[in-house]
């Protein structure tokens, strides 16, 4: 076999290689796929029952109830033009508060957003307590010695 088929032989191995590989990637993945909604979607019908999906916004600042088994939370998401309800069982993180902005991970169920995760959004102007500290001591101008 001449050199010039034996490369054009070794490039579509390759390429049929590397097609089987993403192919095999995207049939494992594809329960992992989750689509990212804000409530106005919501609304307008874009996520169906039982479809993984990721639901954004602000948490409505005087909407979080939490229930009397001490580890559920409702709450509702909102926009600015629509509003969403959302109900998790779990501990939420610390940055989790009324009016500051969330992602949900978990599925809709009935007209509910029902999540498994809740990830809670920063602004960026965030900084951890500790790094907090060392910011306003600098500010004010105290340096630090060893």
């Amino acid at each position: 076999m001449k050199p010039k088929n034996q490369r054009l032989v070794l490039v579509s191995a390759a390429l049929v290689a590397v097609l089987v590989a993403v192919l095999l990637a995207m049939w494992g993945l594809r329960n992992q796929a989750s689509f990212f909604f804000t409530p106005a979607d919501i609304v307008a019908g874009k996520a169906t029952d039982g479809q993984a999906a990721r639901l954004g916004g602000m948490v409505e600042k005087g909407s979080v109830r939490h229930d009397p088994d001490g580890v559920t939370i409702r709450f509702v998401v909102t926009d600015g033009k629509a509003q969403t309800p959302v109900v998790y069982r779990g501990i939420v993180p610390d940055l989790f508060r009324e009016g500051s902005g969330a992602v949900a991970e978990g599925r809709m169920q009935r007209g509910t957003f029902v999540a498994d995760t809740i990830l809670a959004k920063h602004d960026e102007r965030y900084m951890p307590p500790q790094l907090g500290n060392l910011a306003a001591e600098h500010k004010a101008g105290k340096t630090l010695e060893k």
